[in-house]
């Protein structure tokens, strides 16, 4: 008997003629000989063969691998500290950090050698720490052996703490960049193809390699825990992403950045356009609740050290101890059960937050380190510094914030939180030159949206992206990493179509059709042509006798300036697109009509009808034309 045909019939597949559609990305331009089109940079190029209907699953394995590997190759130099007794550098920190954390009481975490490289992370780092820790002691017990390990430079201890940051980035950043970058592109439009065009350029992001790879750090496990509080956001899942955010400040406190944008988001999807308590009161929970669970295994593991009869030992006249032990040790002795938990709590967050360290450390290109140029900062009372700091930053971040939570709407928080972040760049107390991965996220990931790949949007992203690397290299300098600077630096400028590798985003016949203002245009040649002349100067000139530091206070100078024109167009760009600026002008106009003031008071920006739906969808015109009692509006003549 003939077996029955089955009914099943496969999809037959689209044949590829045409690439897909681009959007506005701007990425594939007219051939000039042929009526067929051309990559618009180089990293089109390379995905160029690709375009016709090819498998994700075929090309995100070849990019993770291809990125992976120019980690890997930057990781062949030195780091942070090699061969600089007696502290080194940020590589020993991290490798203490694993050494207490393995043989050390919990109780004694935030307590020990604080002279040394004592920890002053949240505790989500110190657990991180203790993990790789009892990994790498099961490899070699003496990389990580109490005290007598400290300024170990084995070159197989050198790979496994490599490895632990790919390992790191790979379970954590890199998964978020894909899946948010994917929301992004359906959010927006985009397509597939370009969609894997931006994720390399956001996985190859020069800064983040830079100092995470090459100098030596794990930035990008908070960063990755950001960007998947981000991709929940885009996809309604708010009670998540308040779990990923925390878990971002609960592994380093500069996610603190990002922190008043994204209070002011949930905030604005909590009360508009309706009210929402219960997801107000949801979101406020499992805030609570995920800060408590970052620090229960502290709290439990000190309570039960003290039932052991460990407690820190304390000496109250050091500056690493927290001052407000005298202030309550009357009140709270040593035999009271809540004397274990507020001993870990205060000494922890005093270390998290070392407001008596001064202003900033290190030169670095924000706005007070270019005052203390020309006027002396270090000799004001560090009260008053810190207090003007907090002001000047409330007031940076103030208009994102206002304008997030006033417009909640998912394509405009990458706006907000680059604008929050550059704010407390530029303003904030202790800023160190890493910090400038915090804003230079939230762009980056941009160019995975509508637009974000087209001419425009690629120039500022790619400006702010060199200028940023551009501020890192006096730092890179000093670990002897001029090498990966050069070659991972001008890689991605290359790839991306941008000076000095490539001037046809500004020169030519494309860049007058772009619709770029003149202006932008000379501004950024203008500071690509100074940072070119600034490594020539430094690497030929020397500096002059009394200013050994000269070059790197023009760096931090003209960074400082460019930051701060880069803050101001993404809280620009976060306005314009808010519609805000839209609704003003309208208005305006209606006001400027005469007999019709009351119906231009409907229309103000802040009235319950301006605002859009949280979730970007479209208002409900269903009582459009209709009064508050439910008749029709009678139309004046």
């Amino acid at each position: 008997m003939a077996a029955s045909a089955s009914p099943y019939k496969p999809r037959k597949k689209k044949k590829g003629t045409t690439p897909p559609r681009t959007t506005n990305n701007e990425i594939a331009l007219p051939y000039s000989k042929a009526a067929s089109q051309s990559p618009a940079f180089p990293l089109v190029a390379f995905f160029w063969p690709a375009r016709k209907n090819t498998s994700q699953w075929v090309i995100l394995p070849l990019v993770l691998m291809i990125v992976g590997l120019y980690r890997w190759c930057a990781g062949l130099w030195g780091y942070s500290g090699f061969q600089t007794p007696p502290l080194h550098g940020d590589y020993e920190a991290q490798r203490h950090w694993m050494e207490i954390t393995t043989h050390l009481p919990i109780s004694e975490w935030y307590f020990y050698d604080l002279q040394y490289w004592g920890l002053d992370y949240p505790p989500l780092t110190a657990y991180h720490s203790w993990l790789l820790g009892q990994i790498g002691t099961l490899i070699n017990p003496s990389w990580f052996a109490l005290s007598s390990s400290r300024g170990i430079e084995e070159s197989l201890l050198k790979v496994y703490m490599r490895a632990t940051v790919m390992v790191s980035e790979y379970l954590t950043f890199i998964p978020a960049a894909i899946i948010l970058n994917r929301k992004l592109g359906q959010l927006r439009g985009v397509s597939a193809w370009e969609g894997s065009i931006a994720l390399v350029a956001i996985l190859m992001q020069p800064a983040t390699i830079l100092i995470d790879h090459a100098h030596f750090q794990y930035n990008t496990v908070m960063l990755g825990f950001v960007l998947a509080s981000m991709s929940s956001i885009l996809s309604d899942r708010y009670m998540w992403a308040c779990v990923f955010f925390v878990a971002a400040l609960s592994f380093k406190q500069m996610a603190l950045y990002y922190a008043p944008a994204m209070f002011a988001y949930l905030l604005g999807v909590c009360l508009l356009p309706n009210l929402h308590i219960g997801r107000f009161m949801g979101i406020a929970i499992v805030t609570l609740l995920s800060f408590a669970m970052m620090f229960a295994p502290l709290i439990f593991g000190s309570l039960y050290d003290t039932y052991r009869g460990i407690t820190p030992s304390l000496d109250l006249t050091s500056g690493e101890i927290n001052p407000f032990f005298s202030l309550f040790s009357p009140n709270i002795t040593p035999d009271s059960l809540a004397y274990p938990i507020f001993l870990q709590l205060a000494q922890s967050i005093h270390r998290i937050f070392p407001f008596a360290r001064g202003l900033f450390e290190d030169k670095v290109a924000n706005f007070w380190c270019s005052i203390h140029t020309f006027h002396k900062l270090h000799t004001y009372p560090i009260a008053p510094l810190k207090q003007i700091s907090l002001l000047a930053t409330i007031i940076a971040i103030l208009p994102a914030c206002m304008t997030i939570s006033l417009f909640p709407r998912k394509e405009l928080l990458p706006w907000a939180l680059a604008s929050s972040a550059w704010g407390f760049f530029l303003c904030s107390f202790q800023v160190h030159e890493k910090s400038i991965l915090l804003p230079l996220l939230p762009m980056t990931i941009m160019l995975g949206g509508d637009g974000g790949l087209g001419t425009e949007m690629r120039a500022w992203i790619g400006w702010s992206n060199m200028l940023g690397v551009w501020t890192l290299f006096p730092l890179l300098k000093r670990d002897e990493l001029r090498v990966p600077y050069y070659v991972i630096s001008l890689l991605w400028a290359y790839l991306m179509g941008l000076p000095p590798t490539s001037l046809e985003l500004y020169i030519g016949k494309r860049s007058s059709k772009s619709g770029m203002l003149i202006l932008t245009k000379l501004m950024h040649l203008i500071f690509y042509a100074v940072m070119v002349a600034w490594h020539l100067v430094e690497a030929f000139v020397e500096t002059p006798k009394g200013k050994p530091d000269l070059w790197v206070v023009i760096n931090v100078m003209l960074g400082a300036a460019g930051f701060g024109i880069c803050y101001l167009w993404c809280t620009w760009q976060l306005i314009l697109r808010s519609g805000v600026m839209d609704e003003y002008h309208g208005f305006r106009e209606e006001m400027m009509k005469p007999g019709s003031h009351e119906a231009a008071f409907t229309t103000l920006p802040f009235s319950p009808k301006s605002f859009p739906l949280p979730i970007g969808g479209k208002g409900n015109k269903a009582n459009e034309g209709k009064d508050p009692k439910g008749g029709k509006q009678k139309k004046k003549p």
